[in-house]
């Protein structure tokens, strides 16, 4: 019996837990590898080509988008960001299933060039209130880039009946119970099991 691998593309508005998710997967899960991007911005001293993004110049990101050998793209800060295909369809060949941490444009993408093997969850926050209460607690951002991520998380969520599955995230490790859950069921369901069938009734 043999598997069919499969994608699994995880959203969510920025804060509402879709990172820390993949990441747990990924730490528990060996059949999971994460996709890697190509990028143009700047390699980062502690960054490793290959291993944290495959970074070229803005030529060759504009080359492999028009020889289609990008899933997805997306400019963030005057940067831009692809999935390259060959190394998508690499891992699976070998064998090992790929997430994806990415946002409904992307997901949306990813399903129009890979049909039923995407398999996409989309988690949303208890409330916007919540949500805005977890980006201050990170620290991380400004109030203005705060502001910008509640505006983006907006129209983000409007597009959740886009999705196989929605979960809402009112407890991290019951999301991440769930997450797991739908995994298992999905690889059953993508189990072939026409060898066995074939000997049990021979």
């Amino acid at each position: 019996m043999k598997q069919e691998n499969f994608i699994l593309a995880l959203s969510s508005p920025s804060g509402a837990g879709k990172t820390s998710i993949a990441r747990k997967i990924l730490e528990s899960d060996p059949k999971f590898v994460t996709s890697i991007s190509v990028t143009t911005r700047p390699k980062r001293p502690s960054e490793i080509d290959g291993r944290d993004y495959f970074f070229v110049t803005k030529e060759k990101f504009k080359s492999m988008k028009e020889q289609d050998q990008l899933l997805e793209d997306a400019m963030v800060h005057g940067n831009y960001y692809g999935s390259p295909k060959q190394y998508v369809l690499e891992m699976l060949s070998q064998d090992h299933d790929v997430i994806f941490d990415i946002d409904w444009q992307g997901t949306h993408s990813l399903k129009e060039k890979l049909g039923s093997i995407v398999i996409s969850i989309f988690i949303l926050p208890p409330s916007l209130s919540e949500l805005e209460a977890r980006l201050k607690t990170r620290g991380e951002d400004s109030e203005e880039v705060i502001n910008q991520r509640m505006a983006n998380a907006k129209d983000e969520i409007l597009h959740y009946n886009e999705y196989d599955y929605v979960l809402i995230n009112n407890d991290f490790d019951k999301t991440l119970d769930r997450v797991r859950k739908i995994i298992e069921a999905e690889r059953l369901r993508h189990f072939n099991f026409s060898k066995f069938v074939e000997k049990i009734m021979s």
